[in-house]
């Protein structure tokens, strides 16, 4: 049974001088963790200050961890625990690539490792994580009472990211301070607890996506961790090359696919690291989605729709049933 699921892609705020260095808005790291901790009922509408804040202070990659509730106060060191991969969780990793166009010179990668179905995993995450650009300066939106940069929680914010990530050595940590709207203020927002947003999202064994991944940008993203989240073991990405590139326009600018694979790859693996990716070019527009029978789900882009109805016209006649929706 092949399932079709459709997407669509959604198309201010000084660091306080305590902070860091930062000589007018240049940016001092090439890499970093942005580790958010609000409540996710707050977080999309603080998504853009927050963003601006680092957009500041990282020049180049900006990871993103989601632990909403995550307190670095107290007598004892919190661990990463998982986070239900729920709707309202994808339409916050959508808003947040969204939002991330504003600041160009980023390339946000939202990391699901510790969101996933409940059902598959346990409740706290025990291996570091490799990142291909390792964090140089750890963020994050958590803030202490004075308004400054607490030693204590900067080191338990620095011994949190390194129990999660590989980062560079002489890690720097840093708590932002956006300038939020009234109405944003912390201290009258529900705290977030698992299951209240929902059942999980369904998940699928082996999930198939195809596209021509040029310069991958946040639409793309977004697409992409879709299908990373609804994935339990295998992606298989089709990335059109030769005859399917011939009608697309300037085809002349379009990167060579070892190019493009190569960045693919690295997001993927980057976002999450316990899927097994099959990247495989695509020289017509169905390739392997009509023959490979441990297929259960197709994502597809409002733009992409029409192909996915193809393929799934080809499964049937390959005797293989299906179910749009």
């Amino acid at each position: 049974m092949l399932l079709e699921l459709t997407l669509c892609c959604h198309r201010r705020n000084p660091l306080p001088c305590s902070c860091v260095s930062v000589p007018g808005t240049m940016s001092v790291f090439r890499s970093g963790l942005l580790v958010l901790t609000a409540p996710l009922s707050a977080l999309s509408l603080r998504f853009v200050p927050i963003l601006a804040s680092a957009s500041r202070i990282v020049e180049d990659t900006l990871y993103i961890h989601l632990q909403p509730g995550l307190s670095l106060t107290g007598s004892s060191q919190p661990g990463s625990t998982y986070v239900p991969a729920t709707p309202e969780v994808y339409s916050l990793i959508n808003k947040l690539y969204a939002d991330a166009g504003a600041h160009s010179h980023l390339d946000v990668r939202v990391l699901l490792t510790n969101i996933r179905n409940q059902s598959l995993t346990q409740q706290s995450l025990s291996s570091v994580q490799n990142l291909s650009h390792p964090p140089e300066v750890i963020l994050t939106d958590f803030q202490t009472s004075d308004g400054g940069q607490y030693n204590p929680v900067k080191q338990r914010l620095e011994r949190y990211a390194t129990s999660c990530y590989s980062c560079r050595p002489n890690l720097i940590s840093v708590l932002l301070y956006p300038d939020y709207e009234p109405m944003m203020d912390q201290s009258e927002l529900p705290p977030w607890e698992p299951g209240l947003d929902g059942g999980a999202l369904r998940s699928y064994s082996d999930v198939v996506v195809g596209g021509t991944f040029d310069r991958l940008h946040n639409a793309h993203k977004i697409l992409l961790s879709a299908c990373c989240l609804l994935a339990e073991n295998r992606l298989l990405v089709g990335v059109s090359d030769k005859d399917l590139l011939e009608n697309k326009m300037l085809k002349e600018l379009i990167q060579p696919y070892e190019h493009r694979v190569e960045k693919l790859c690295e997001f993927l693996v980057d976002v999450k690291p316990s899927l097994r990716y099959d990247i495989v070019p695509l020289v017509d527009p169905y390739g392997p989605s009509i023959t490979d029978p441990d297929l259960e789900c197709i994502v597809v882009s409002e733009e992409t729709r029409k192909g996915g109805v193809a393929v799934n016209k080809k499964r049937l006649e390959n005797v293989m049933p299906l179910k749009l929706t």
